[in-house]
């Protein structure tokens, strides 16, 4: 297995510079009529409370909460006092990002907004799940295809995600979760192979509760973090192989400092392609305290393990992915590996059965791999 197999996070700023100057030169052109919607219909009226915006991350998707008030990610502001937000006639107002020293990745942004409603918050992420948020290429808030919720937020953890299924893209992060009914389960946050995340809607009242002019120096260095992080990350990307210890140092004080779990994942992904173990494990182990429910997290975590060579503390959290994602084939082989090499049967076993269940084709490798020498 290389090291590429990192399970990867979308993020909204990898989108190309000519995507997003034709998103932001064609406001001032008429807009179309919205797409047809084959969602259930409160679903599909959901997309009047869902509005594009555009700030540190140029692309991104913000939620209507209150007849003046947006919900969105830090991620997409990081340390900015404004953001632009396109209107459904085509036109940009600005808005006023409220400070925070909420540590999960919300943020409030204030704005004079056209008279529409606001969505309804809830918990009931039962039933099926519909992402809503800003398509780049077609100009305006899309319904995506419908999923269905994997992990409820972990309890006793209070930046806990929802994981579901309800696929996503580049520009929705920041955009509404919501359910059957039209209702706000949860806002955008991050996903990737097929596994999406969105931060509880039950987590806006305490976003509320710790937001406003007080929380500016702390809203301002997390913001700052948030910001030097991505930026670092996205140079080191470019740099490939050859990545100075300099930046590898930034990486690693700015990315931990920013309390974003989603910038802990992709650095642990980039210093475990940097062969930096320990440090890789870390982060990864930061997300996963953070969250227990992080799928994506996990698999991270164990990947990098396996190559530091710390196959105990893999175990655990192999046979928690075999129960939690049993069809996911991607951990199969990995399972099988860990369990040849420290000759765990029980996991051996484990992993066959699941092989045998979900992808059958693949058995007869995984016998011959089991015969084979250990390497």
């Amino acid at each position: 297995m290389s090291l590429s197999r990192f399970p990867t996070i979308k993020t909204s700023r990898f989108i190309t510079a000519l995507s997003f100057a034709a998103i932001w030169l064609a406001a001032s052109s008429p807009v179309q009529a919205l797409a047809p919607c084959e969602a259930p219909q409160p679903v599909c009226d959901a997309r009047s409370t869902v509005f594009g915006i555009s700030a540190f991350d140029p692309v991104g998707s913000a939620v209507r909460i209150a007849p003046d008030l947006l919900v969105t990610n830090r991620h997409i502001v990081a340390d900015q006092d404004k953001v632009d937000i396109l209107l459904p006639d085509g036109s940009k107002v600005q808005g006023e990002v409220i400070p925070t020293s909420f540590l999960g990745d919300l943020v409030m942004v204030r704005a004079k907004l056209p008279d529409g409603s606001a969505l309804k918050l809830s918990s009931d992420a039962e039933g099926d799940l519909f992402s809503l948020g800003q398509d780049i290429s077609a100009r305006e808030i899309k319904v995506y295809p419908k999923g269905k919720l994997l992990l409820a937020p972990f309890k006793g953890k209070p930046y806990a995600r929802l994981h579901h299924t309800a696929y996503n893209q580049p520009g929705n992060s920041g955009g509404a979760l919501v359910n059957a009914k039209g209702d706000l389960v949860g806002v955008t946050a991050s996903g990737g192979a097929g596994r999406f995340e969105a931060v509880p809607s039950s987590q806006i009242a305490a976003l509320k509760e710790i937001s406003g002019p007080t929380h500016e120096t702390k809203s301002k260095s997390l913001g700052k973090h948030v910001r030097e992080c991505t930026l670092m990350l996205e140079k080191a990307r470019r740099l490939g192989d050859k990545l100075p210890e300099k930046i590898a140092q930034v990486v690693n004080t700015s990315c931990a400092a920013s309390e974003n779990r989603q910038l802990f994942d992709l650095t642990g992904q980039l210093l475990g392609g940097q062969r930096k173990f320990e440090d890789s494990i870390k982060f990864f182990e930061r997300s996963v305290e953070k969250d227990p429910n992080a799928i994506n997290s996990r698999l991270g975590l164990v990947i990098t393990l396996r190559f530091a060579r710390r196959l105990d503390e893999a175990k655990p959290h192999v046979r928690w992915l075999l129960n939690t994602i049993p069809a996911e084939r991607s951990i199969h082989p990995i399972a099988l590996q860990l369990g040849k090499v420290s000759k765990d049967q029980a996991l051996i076993d484990e992993a066959l059965g699941l092989i045998k269940k979900h992808a059958p084709n693949q058995l007869e490798a995984a016998k011959r791999f089991l015969k084979s020498p250990v390497r």
